[in-house]
């Protein structure tokens, strides 16, 4: 998965999610240079160290642990040997070469070379090498001379669309040329076209999510332009853009200013307009906003309401026709929210705490993104504002992150569902702790250790690996650097693990889970080993894929591990002394050549564990999941027609399917939802500047929860909330029906009034029935709405108002926002 950084101005909103199902994991760059990431890092806070509170400057290792070694068999070698292709592209010196794979299952990539600074190459007439293959990698073909050997962009790298799309832009000088250049391809790169543009791009041509012939670009000039026929002509239109933004179907939002400066996004003077019509008309959603980004079903833009106020978040669940103020701690502008992971149920939210803290707090919303509750604190976000927070997609519900705690140690947590309670992991299985360590437990390594050159991999998991995660982490009572980083593996998304490859190393998922490979990092040294196993790590093979070992650069196979062959990307100087590009692909399909029948498979339940319930056993957000895979000790092929098989049941309702609704937290010794206690600080919660009532219960069914029967909530005792009202939104008003029942604060108010209207005695026990039905339809209808308001606000002076510690969320949304502040994008 590709994740992405975008800071939407002034209190930074970081959004980190799928850049767009069109991108998403098919892009690989491999370079010779170690660029120095922390240059050109604009604002970011002091790097803060992960090494153990001894300061060990040299790492050493952890617990020891053993995982089976098998040698290869002459006949396996030599399988190996003639199913492996090598390929060398001879007097190609680029530094940077990126791999990308076009159409799904067509076994095409294309490889661009090129430099890290073109601006020389135009002197001397040099130009960028473009590179086909169709086999897989495992040969590739010159094709530079169906791009006139023109020099293409390299930030803008091998843009690929929805089927057989692909789209190269030219690197061309702005002066002298009335617009760009770009060369586009509909039968993934045998043929291309050259399009002369009415324009400069400011960055890399959007294609629309499922329609390959809409494309939007942005211009140098803040022009926004648009082709309905795979860029043969173009449209401008809307002035000033700041950034764009597909929505659902072919609605687009863009955010502009009215004055032509740089600095309208710092001042929050932007509009955000949405057109449903592609560019023939706009309506304007709301004025003076800092940014804006759309990820699942949720639209979200941030506003400064007056300026001597902080900056508040607005979600809106209909595509902007309608908006609410989220319900969260406002900001100041040395701080910043984070839009962690979302769709359309649900959305994770971090919030900034203020300082240099090193951390905040991680929310989860509603279901239409306005009710947060508190999730887990103490969250740890890097002086870079990047986050370790996985999203673990072999298993649903699963996401894994690290907290920074009070002693100033980092600690991994994970979360089983969608983050309504966290706890550290489990110690692996195969490892032993000293003595002299207080806690023994498994921590992570994320973005953090990443960018600080700890491990050279994120952790890994695919949706149709089932509980397949792995990851690089250390054994003890803390995150450390003064520890080497080992590899460990689980196979039931993370409950249990295991120590399976000592020292950092390159990994990557084959054949749905059924092989994994891996090479180990070695700084200095070259490479020619490739490891592989077909049991989910528990034993590995080692295989020398070249007499000529080489400088490793990465790994790289067919996005969505289908694919039963791997490419070993590197350098390999020659004796002229400039270094050749070398990629080595390996095909294992002729090593394992049986095809699984029905006894190489088993039923598996899901989160399956232990503890709690035996009845509840398996049971997460309302459902029991029993999925059919592969048994570690069958050594087949899934093949590229492996499809993932479950079967589903429903859960009786219990507690842990609710959270604590607004206004109401969890008590510490029980797991009742109570009453907040506000005191002389008032819960705000309106419709349009009017005072509105909420009825609840207190609980609220977590979102996308389908549990059914069981936790019964009329027995609660039903409570009403009076907020007061707050500035009107400048959004339209959804329509409100006028309530028909009265409603009174406390059960003394209530007697005494049933005392005076006694003889009211039929009107009231209507208003009971209804009543009743009312809360019924809160907590039991997941997809009518459940309140009656449109704004909703808290006290910004009181950030300390406990909210419920559990909720949920789930994954991925689609369509990335732009960034409003470009020197803190990654």
């Amino acid at each position: 998965m590709i994740w992405r950084l975008v800071v939407l101005g002034g209190v930074y909103i970081l959004f980190l999610g799928a850049e767009g199902s069109s991108r998403e994991g098919k892009t690989v760059t491999f370079s010779r240079t170690q660029q120095d990431e922390s240059q050109g890092q604009g604002r970011a806070r002091q790097r803060r160290d992960t090494r153990s509170s001894s300061g060990t400057p040299r790492p050493f290792h952890g617990p020891p642990f053993t995982s089976c070694r098998t040698p290869l068999t002459p006949d396996e070698h030599r399988v190996l040997d003639d199913n492996t292709q090598e390929t060398g592209f001879n007097g190609d010196d680029g530094s940077h070469v990126i791999l990308t794979w076009v159409g799904d299952g067509t076994g095409v990539a294309l490889v661009l070379s090129t430099f890290s600074a073109p601006i020389d190459s135009f002197m001397t007439g040099g130009s960028s090498r473009l590179y086909r293959s169709t086999d897989y990698a495992k040969s590739f073909h010159d094709i530079s001379h169906r791009i006139n050997h023109t020099f293409i962009r390299e930030e803008f790298e091998v843009s690929v669309g929805p089927g057989s799309s692909v789209i190269l832009t030219a690197d061309i000088p702005v002066v002298d040329h009335p617009g760009g250049i770009i060369f586009t391809s509909t039968d993934a790169g045998a043929t291309f076209k050259f399009i002369q543009l009415p324009f400069h791009l400011a960055q890399r041509i959007t294609y629309h999510f499922l329609n390959p012939d809409y494309l939007v670009a942005l211009s140098i000039d803040g022009g926004l332009w648009l082709s309905l026929d795979f860029g043969a002509k173009w449209t401008k239109v809307h002035d000033g853009v700041h950034s764009f933004s597909w929505g659902a179907g072919i609605d687009m939002f863009l955010s502009f200013s009215r004055e032509d400066t740089v600095e309208t996004d710092e001042r929050g003077d932007l509009v955000l307009k949405r057109t449903t019509d592609l560019g023939k008309t706009f309506t304007t959603i709301h004025e003076n906003i800092f940014s804006f980004g759309y990820i699942g079903a949720f639209l979200f833009f941030s506003v400064m309401e007056d300026p001597r106020s902080p900056r508040v978040m607005y979600f809106s669940s209909d595509q902007g026709e309608t908006f609410s103020r989220a319900l969260l701690p406002s900001a100041s502008t040395e701080q910043f929210y984070s839009i962690l992971d979302g769709d359309v149920d649900m959305l994770f939210m971090h919030v900034d705490n203020p300082g240099d803290t090193f951390f905040g707090t991680m929310y989860t919303s509603d279901d239409r993104g306005i009710l947060f509750s508190k999730s887990l604190e103490r969250h740890l976000f890097d002086g870079h504002r990047k986050s370790d927070f996985t999203n673990i997609t072999s298993l649903r519900g699963v996401y894994l992150t690290n907290k920074l705690d009070k002693d100033g140690r980092i600690r991994s947590v994970i979360s089983f569902n969608r983050g309504g309670m966290w706890r550290q992991l489990n110690k692996p299985e195969n490892v032993e702790c000293e003595d002299q360590v207080k806690n023994c437990n498994l921590h992570i390594h994320g973005e953090h250790s990443r960018r600080n050159r700890i491990v050279p991999m994120l952790a890994l998991s695919e949706p149709t690996a089932i509980g397949l995660v792995i990851a690089h982490g250390t054994v003890g009572d803390s995150l450390s650097s003064s520890q080497h980083p080992d590899v460990f593996v689980s196979s039931d998304g993370g409950y249990n693990w295991r120590g399976t490859l000592k020292g950092p190393h390159h990994y990557s998922i084959l054949d749905s889970g059924g092989l994994i490979v891996a090479v180990e990092t070695k700084r200095e040294g070259q490479v020619k080993t490739i490891k592989f196993s077909t049991d989910e790590g528990q034993c590995w093979k080692s295989y020398n894929f070249t007499e000529q070992p080489f400088f490793f650069a990465g790994l790289a196979s067919e996005p969505g591990t289908k694919a039963m062959n791997v490419s070993v990307w590197g350098f390999r100087p020659e004796e002229d002394g400039q270094p050749m590009w070398v990629v080595v692909t390996i095909d294992f399909q002729s090593l394992i050549t049986r095809e699984c029948n029905d006894q190489d498979y088993e039923e598996w339940l899901a989160h399956a564990t232990d503890e709690g319930d035996l009845k509840r056993k398996g049971c997460l957000l309302g459902v029991k999941e029993t999925y059919r895979r592969l048994k570690k000790k069958s050594v087949c092929r899934n093949g590229r027609g492996f499809v993932v098989s479950k079967k589903q049941s429903p859960c009786l309702c219990t507690r842990e399917d609710y959270v604590c609704d607004y206004g109401y937290y969890r008590h510490v010794n029980t797991s009742e939802c109570v009453r907040q206690n506000a005191g002389n600080k008032t819960l705000e919660l309106c419709l349009n500047g009017e005072e509105d009532e909420l009825l609840t219960a207190g609980y609220r069914k977590v979102p996308s929860d389908r549990c059914e029967g069981g936790f019964n909530l009329q027995l609660a005792v039903q409570t009403v909330i009076r907020p007061c009202g707050v500035k009107p939104s400048l959004g339209p008003p959804p329509t409100r029906s006028p309530s028909p029942i009265t409603h009174f604060d406390t059960a003394r108010e209530r007697l005494v009034l049933i005392l005076v209207c006694a003889g009211a005695g039929v009107i009231v026990l209507v208003v009971i029935v209804s009543a009743i039905i009312a809360v019924k339809g809160v907590v039991q209808g997941t997809s009518s709405p459940v309140y009656r308001f449109s704004n909703l606000r808290i006290q910004d002076e009181d950030n300390s108002i406990t909210v419920d510690l559990e909720s949920a969320t789930s994954s991925n949304g689609t369509v990335c926002p732009q960034d409003s502040d470009d020197d803190l994008i990654e």
